[in-house]
């Protein structure tokens, strides 16, 4: 009878621990599947941000660049003059406007957009601006990894988005400010690409003559 009762607690332990282990197997499992949607996560986000940076500092370059050729016109120019009020440009929309200065009149357009596509190892961009009779040109650069540089000549026709990473700047001009006898030049550029979110936007300053 000692012995019958005896064998039925050894059963009765074996089920317990083959009961518990299945439970610790399930467990186990289920820890191990919320670590791995949190590494997955986290290697997610990580790839997102290294992402985003690079257009961040792909936006401060383009704004750096916008600056420096607003910088090479001369005070009287009607690029960068301002003529009447206290500033021309927008950083909220897209401005063409005639602009008479020094006795001089031109179409000024104060926004221009620039792709970005990779082609063959090579990098190609391509910059808007407006003819002397207001329409859109587009005048391509390309760089080769063996360090050339070739220009297009400009052409009316767009280049494809597909596999593009486009920019849109836009600048503002503000006579006498931040103090009288200057004008300041800010530049916004903004990643026109709908997948990145937040969406990338730069916006960067300088003050001239």
């Amino acid at each position: 009878m000692a012995q019958s009762l005896c064998s039925k607690n050894v059963q009765d332990h074996k089920k317990r621990s083959r009961g518990f282990t299945i439970i610790e197997v399930l467990v186990a499992s289920i820890i191990l599947i919320v670590g791995l949607v949190a590494a997955g996560g986290v290697v997610g986000s990580t790839l997102g941000s290294t992402t985003r940076s690079g257009y961040m500092n792909q936006a401060a370059i383009l704004a750096t660049e916008k600056l420096e050729d607003l910088n090479r016109y001369p005070s009287a120019d009607p690029n960068v003059a301002v003529p009447t009020g206290s500033s021309m440009g927008s950083l909220g929309s897209d401005i063409l406007q005639d602009v008479t200065a020094n006795g001089v009149t031109e179409a000024v357009n104060y926004y221009d957009e620039v792709y970005f596509s990779p082609s063959q190892g090579a990098i190609a961009e391509t910059t808007s601006s407006l003819d002397i009779n207001g329409n859109p040109q587009y005048t391509t650069t390309t760089y080769t990894p063996d360090g050339l540089i070739s220009s297009s000549a400009p052409s009316s026709t767009p280049p494809s988005s597909a596999g593009s990473i486009a920019f849109e700047r836009r600048w503002i001009i503000e006579i006498n400010q931040p103090v009288a006898g200057v004008r300041r030049v800010t530049v916004l550029v903004t990643l026109l690409n709908q997948s990145v979110h937040p969406p990338v936007t730069f916006q960067m300053s300088m003050v001239r003559p």
